[in-house]
């Protein structure tokens, strides 16, 4: 579903990514840990596009992201074929992102009838079976600044539901909210997983949610992937002294 070939990425002399390659299998449930800085924010706002790569190259879904074919070659993707990738992904960002004049109704019907020429009958008609499933059902008509953290946080990762991306980004989607709103966030990721066969791509620093969560655990450092595995081998029994040393200290709090 997703491949990164030898893709590094700068910001000035800064090198965030390093000859980076790994694959993402449909449906796959893949976990991105590390310390900050370490460049897993960095993979996800790629494949959003909001980042390019400086080398290498990704293709979603078995097509180039940032490229095209023309003839035997590549060229760089028009604006026309990064919309139509866009489509295929969803990103839930740390800091909701919604838009703070329009009712959680509008936030989340507003995309599909504005990209993908839904009709507003049946955009509301997604977002309110969206609302439902995510427990939040009442508060359809209420205002951004109505809502707890976790609500929040709730009505954005049905925003991103709504547009149905093949691909589902999570950045650190938890870190901005109160211990207590935690786990009802949590609990709609476990629900997308269990109910849909969506790829989902998750930074995280919630290492027992990684733990249960994912089918796959990457871990980062400097911009390389230290240790790949499935979570009861990265958790339980890591190789490499920077995962030890990492998981040491973060599972100590």
């Amino acid at each position: 579903m997703i491949k990164l070939e030898s893709v590094t990425k700068r910001f000035g002399s800064l090198t965030v990514l390093d000859e980076l390659s790994f694959e993402v299998e449909p449906g796959e449930k893949l976990a991105l840990i590390g310390p900050s800085g370490s460049g897993k924010t960095t993979i996800l706002r790629m494949l959003m596009t909001l980042e390019q790569p400086s080398d290498g190259r990704i293709t979603v879904d078995g097509d180039y992201l940032f490229h095209m074919k023309n003839g035997n070659g590549l060229v760089p993707a028009s604006e026309k074929h990064l919309h139509e990738m866009r489509r295929k992904i969803g990103m839930v960002f740390q800091h909701f992102n919604l838009f703070p004049h329009k009712s959680v109704l509008q936030n989340i019907t507003l995309a599909p009838i504005l990209t993908q020429n839904v009709s507003r009958a049946d955009a509301e008609a997604r977002a309110m079976s969206l609302l439902e499933k995510f427990g939040l059902a009442e508060k359809a008509d209420a205002m951004p600044a109505q809502l707890s953290g976790g609500q929040k946080q709730r009505v954005a990762i049905a925003r991103a539901c709504a547009l149905q991306p093949r691909i589902m980004l999570f950045d650190e989607v938890t870190s901005a909210l109160d211990p207590e709103l935690v786990e009802e966030v949590l609990n709609v990721m476990r629900l997308i997983a269990a109910e849909t066969d969506t790829t989902m791509l998750l930074v995280t620093h919630e290492m027992n949610f990684a733990r249960d969560f994912a089918d796959r655990v990457l871990f980062f450092d400097s911009g390389h992937i230290i240790e790949d595995g499935p979570p009861s081998e990265i958790f339980t029994n890591p190789t490499h002294e920077r995962t030890q040393t990492f998981l040491r200290k973060v599972l100590s709090h």
